[in-house]
């Protein structure tokens, strides 16, 4: 099992109220919180999914572990996880969510 967080912070959407912010996501909550914990957030702060971590808390979450994603690649683990239960891997989850999104398009029939 594994904590991801990604570079959400280098965008614009990353920056909250003077701070650069990024996701941190895992396949458990168990695992999700054991390193927030580590890290020094407050349970309080668990968005249902995710935390939003500020950038020093970032390096601290690589210094424990955590793997470095993309904004775009944990927005799509984000949705694995919601789907199958788990985020799989890194290197393919932009094409694992483009691969649902074209099966929900053809089930619903969008064009």
């Amino acid at each position: 099992m594994t904590v991801f967080i990604d570079d959400m912070y280098r965008y614009a959407i990353g920056q909250f109220r003077g701070m650069q912010m990024s996701h941190m996501i895992a396949d458990t909550d168990a695992e999700l919180h054991a390193l927030a914990t580590l890290i020094g957030m407050k349970h309080e702060w668990y968005q249902g999914d995710h935390y939003d971590v500020p950038v020093a808390r970032r390096d601290q979450a690589l210094v424990f572990g955590a793997v470095a994603v993309t904004w775009r690649q944990c927005g799509a683990m984000r949705r694995r996880r919601q789907v199958e239960g788990r985020c799989g891997a890194p290197e393919e989850a932009v094409r694992w969510y483009a691969g649902w999104r074209r099966a929900q398009k053809i089930s619903t029939g969008e064009t």
